[in-house]
């Protein structure tokens, strides 16, 4: 089968190549799903340099999280996935980028049959990152103040969408005209281009002082810092994501301004399993399969009511991967880029 290479470390076109290894077979808890569409995301450039240490195999390896194609195989006892399409992250949340990908299928959930392909591929991932930051962490609720950091982004777009509609007031930053005008159009009540003015002052300014209930902070690093200057009293702060820099991953947070701002700091993590575990000594708590199944219902149902859609920016085929994770690098992109298969 075909698959994307990571064979050297450097910008895309340089680290990627296009070539034949061999199909992978599901083991114990796995599928194996045949390709219709992939998703390109930040991490991936990230991996592609090399910087990425938080899934960083050696070299070679295959890149990619996200796929959506139909269940060809599947391992022990899991035979009713057999036919179903699927959107899966790759086990290890490498191997994507493939003809043939193999993933556990705590992290699969049957697609909606309204959507197609690349739709879908925009769809699983996204809102279900936004879910769990905002209302399953964040604990959003109607009447409250949501900031979305990166409004424009594949998850931005989704948290700007499920926060109006919860009914909450949306204020999301971007990074260009044409990503304020989108954000807009999502419904955001307010949206802030952080190359033009200082967006913390702003958010103060549409706040009438009083600052945000909940972030969705998908950027991290300095931003961070300077969102702490408008987060209200008893607000949530959710790290999400570090788009702005992934070596902001493992910098320290100063203590004082969380305790002087009385408000809480807490993290996000979308990784599914059987059941809620600690895995011993690695401080990662990942989330009971329970919970992404009762998301993925909630999502579904707002898609029905057209009160959600999936955002697909570009779309590409396969052969375009390296090409359209440096178009992702310069910040140009709006929503998600998926590949087709």
């Amino acid at each position: 089968m075909k698959a994307w290479r990571v064979v050297r470390h450097g910008k895309p076109s340089e680290a990627l190549e296009l070539l034949d290894v061999p199909e992978p077979e599901p083991g114990p808890g796995q599928i194996r799903v045949r390709t219709s569409a992939t998703a390109c995301n930040y991490n991936e450039v990230d991996g592609c340099y090399g910087r990425y240490k938080t899934i960083d195999p050696p070299l070679p390896y295959t890149l990619g999280m996200e796929v959506v194609g139909v269940v060809e195989a599947a391992g022990p006892d899991l035979d009713e996935w057999v036919g179903r399409r699927v959107a899966a992250t790759a086990t290890g949340a490498t191997g994507a980028h493939a003809e043939v990908v193999v993933g556990d299928v705590a992290m699969a959930f049957e697609s909606p049959a309204s959507l197609d392909d690349s739709q879908a591929a925009a769809f699983f991932f996204p809102f279900h990152v936004a879910h769990l930051s905002i209302f399953d962490r964040g604990h959003l609720s109607e009447g409250e103040t949501l900031l979305v950091h990166s409004g424009a982004g594949g998850v931005g777009s989704a948290a700007v969408q499920l926060g109006v509609a919860c009914g909450a007031r949306v204020i999301a930053t971007c990074g260009s005209p044409e990503k304020v005008e989108f954000c807009r159009k999502l419904g955001a009540d307010a949206a802030i281009d952080y190359r033009r003015e200082d967006f913390a002052e702003r958010v103060l300014e549409v706040t009438d002082g009083r600052g945000v209930d909940v972030v969705c902070d998908l950027v991290g690093g300095e931003v961070t810092r300077k969102t702490f200057r408008c987060i209200a009293f008893g607000g949530r702060h959710m790290m999400t994501g570090f788009s702005g820099g992934i070596e902001a991953e493992d910098e320290a947070l100063i203590p004082r301004p969380v305790i002087f701002g009385n408000f809480s700091l807490g993290g996000v993590l979308m990784a599914y399993a059987p059941d809620a575990s600690l895995r011993a000594g690695s401080g990662i708590n990942v989330t009971p399969r329970s919970v992404g199944e009762r998301i993925q219902a909630h999502l579904v149902e707002l898609l029905e009511a057209g009160k959600i859609r999936p955002v697909v920016g570009r779309e590409a085929a396969h052969t375009e991967l390296p090409g359209e994770l440096e178009r992702m690098e310069q910040r140009t992109t709006m929503g998600r880029t998926i590949l087709s298969w």
